[in-house]
């Protein structure tokens, strides 16, 4: 059932740049696909980065959590020569937007990251220089440790992946889908024992992330606000919309992504 799915948000973002509340709405048609994808309202996801090579050809996304730093996935293989696109909705070129251009000072893997399990997939990137919060570019709220986001539940991705497996390139413009939760035991059924508690699944019914969407955000409402629940992983090879996409969970990373932040 294709419902609108319109958000309630406050079309205004407060002169902190509080997480979590876009001053653009986002608005999101049940279950429109990242593969045959819904293009996003251009900038209601202030949050989304795009981590671009130096010729410009974007390889991952992230998710500002604060003006100093990026949340990404650990197989993204981040560097510090590499650059992070705040405030892009159309990477094409010639679009003209205001990007902001930020350089990685420092970039920072979980220690526990296993490329061979693809447990712990989450790297953090402190910017060599602040990004400036305004109506294009704000933070998204970190979930909590002690959160419970419950099977069943819709929630939203976003990102400039493939919009099908084959394609010859990514989209210019970012997609969005919703996407609703799995529990790890539904998410057994598609990937056996490949699923640990360190990950949280999505999808499987219509609508799936895809090769380029990795690092993103996986965001569900909590509060009015919109909160980073999971980072784009692991999945299908060939982009299956009936197989749930598989994401690293942040309220089990909460912790190291603090230590992290405090000690730096």
């Amino acid at each position: 059932m294709a419902f609108l799915w319109i958000v309630s948000c406050l079309a205004f973002v407060s002169a902190a740049y509080g997480c979590g509340v876009p001053a653009i709405p986002p608005q999101v048609s049940g279950y429109a696909r990242i593969v045959n994808g819904e293009e996003a309202v251009p900038h209601s996801w202030p949050w989304q980065v795009s981590l671009q090579q130096t010729n410009g050809f974007h390889f991952c996304g992230g998710s500002l959590i604060n003006e100093n730093w990026v949340v990404t996935a650990a197989h993204c293989n981040v560097r510090t020569y590499h650059n992070v696109i705040a405030g892009e909705h159309d990477k094409g070129y010639g679009s003209n937007e205001d990007v902001q251009i930020l350089k990685p000072a420092r970039v920072f893997t979980h220690p526990q990251w296993n490329p061979y399990t693809i447990n712990n997939d989450i790297a953090l990137i402190k910017l060599a220089s602040p990004a400036r919060l305004g109506t294009n570019v704000s933070p998204v709220c970190l979930a909590e440790s002690t959160d419970v986001f419950a099977a069943g539940r819709t929630c939203v991705t976003s990102g400039w992946g493939l919009t099908r497996y084959n394609a010859p390139s990514t989209p210019n413009k970012l997609q969005q889908a919703a996407l609703p939760l799995l529990s790890n035991d539904q998410c057994k059924k598609h990937w056996g024992s490949n699923i640990s508690e360190i990950m949280i699944c999505a999808g499987g019914a219509g609508a799936t992330s895809c090769m380029g969407d990795s690092g993103g955000p996986l965001v569900c409402e909590k509060d009015g606000a919109w909160t980073l629940v999971g980072i784009v992983s692991w999945g299908s090879s060939s982009c299956s919309t009936t197989i749930p996409a598989v994401y690293a969970r942040v309220t089990m990373l909460r912790g190291w992504v603090d230590q992290i932040l405090a000690a730096n």
